[in-house]
C-alpha cells in the first residue's frame, strides 16, 4: 500500500531536514493549516487522506517565554494535539508518530539516564512546566488511543536539538547551540573578548543534530516501527563544556562568562538511547564538532558581517 505521509510543523527545523530525505510527503506549517481549528484540520485530513502522520507541530520557546506565558503554551499545544489525534482517528490514519521532548520527563529522578518507563515518575521542570506537561499529555493520548481504539501509533522523545534551519534570527526562539554561535559572531563583530551565557554553566545536556531525528523518523516510517522510544546521543556535556567544545571546533579564542542572575533551567534530563539502538542498531549520530561547524557556517553566512 502506498504511503501518504502528512507532516505537521513541516516548515520548522526538523521538518526541513525531513523534507530533504522524504520529499514526497506533504509538509504543512501554520500558514497552511491552523491546528487549533478542528474544522481546518478535518478538511485537510479529509482532502489529503494520509496513511501516516508525523506530528511535529507545536508552540515552542525559550526559558524566558515559557516562564512568562505558561497558559499560552498549555492551551495552544493541548488544543493542537487533541485535534490532530481526534481527526487522525476519524480519517483512519494507520501510523501516527508524535514528536515529543525530553523536557516532559521528571525534573529529578533517582537514577540517570532516564528510560521510557520514567516518564511519570515526577513533575517536569518548572522552567517549561506547561509545555513539558503538554508533551507528556500527548504521549498519554497516543497510548490511550492505542489501548481503546486499537491504533498502532507511537511517539519519539528527542533530546536537545540544533541545526542549520533553526530560528537564529530570534534569540528568544532559537536553540542553545544556535544562540551560542550567534553570541560568538556578535563578540567577533563587536571586537569584544567574552561571550556571556545564562546561568552557571553547570546543567547537563545531550545535544543532537536535528537531521539525525529526521533520519530516525524516516526509518520509523519505512520500517513500520510502532514502538515509542527516546532519540538521543549517548554523549552528555555541561553547558560550560559545550561552550568550550564549540569554541574549539570553530577555532575561536574568547572567554566565557556566566550570568548567574539568569535561570539555569533543568539541571539534568539525560535519557537512555538503549531502546532506540535495539531497534535501529546500526544508527550513527552526527559528531558534535562536525554539526557545530555546519551550523556556524550557515549562521555566519546570513548573520555575520
Amino acid at each position: 500500500m502506498e504511503k501518504r505521509i502528512l507532516v505537521t510543523g513541516g516548515t520548522g527545523m526538523v521538518g526541513t531536514y525531513l523534507k530533504e530525505i522524504l520529499p514526497d510527503a506533504k509538509y504543512i506549517g501554520s500558514k497552511d493549516c491552523d491546528l487549533t481549528d478542528v474544522k481546518q484540520v478535518d478538511e485537510l485530513w479529509g482532502d489529503f487522506k494520509p496513511t501516516n502522520v508525523v506530528h511535529l507541530g507545536a508552540k515552542v520557546g525559550g526559558i524566558v517565554e515559557n516562564l512568562q506565558y505558561p497558559a499560552d503554551f498549555y492551551e495552544i499545544n493541548t488544543i493542537m494535539n487533541t485535534n490532530v489525534l481526534r481527526v487522525s482517528r476519524k480519517h483512519n490514519v494507520m501510523r501516527l508518530t508524535g514528536i515529543l521532548s525530553t523536557c516532559m520527563y521528571p525534573d529529578v529522578v533517582e537514577t540517570y539516564p532516564m528510560t521510557e518507563d520514567n516518564i511519570h515518575d515526577g513533575p517536569p521542570s518548572f522552567a517549561n512546566f506547561s509545555y513539558g506537561f503538554t508533551k507528556r499529555s500527548l504521549s498519554v493520548g497516543i497510548d490511550a488511543y492505542n489501548k481503546q481504539h486499537g491504533t498502532n501509533w507511537n511517539y519519539l522523545i528527542p533530546c536537545n536539538l540544533y541545526g542549520e534551519y533553526d530560528h537564529f534570527e530570534d534569540p528568544e526562539k532559537c536553540h542553545f547551540i544556535t544562540a551560542l554561535i550567534r553570541k560568538i559572531i556578535d563578540v567577533e563583530n563587536n571586537g569584544e573578548e567574552n561571550i556571556t551565557l545564562f546561568g552557571t554553566g553547570s546543567p547537563l545536556r545531550q545535544f543532537m543534530h536535528a537531521s539525525d531525528l529526521a533520519r530516525v523518523i524516516k526509518i520509523v516510517i519505512e520500517n513500520d516501527i510502532t514502538e515509542s522510544f527516546n532519540v538521543a546521543t549517548p554523549e552528555e556535556n555541561s553547558i560550560k563544556d559545550m561552550a568550550t567544545i564549540t569554541l574549539d571546533a570553530l577555532d575561536k579564542n574568547m572567554g566565557v562568562v556566566f550570568d548567574s542572575d539568569k535561570p539555569d533551567g533543568q539541571y539534568r534530563k539525560t535519557v537512555s538511547c538503549d531502546k532506540m539502538m535495539s531497534l535501529i542498531n546500526d544508527f550513527e549520530f552526527t559528531k558534535l564538532k562536525d554539526g557545530v561547524v555546519k551550523v556556524y557556517n550557515e549562521v555566519e553566512k546570513v548573520y555575520g558581517k
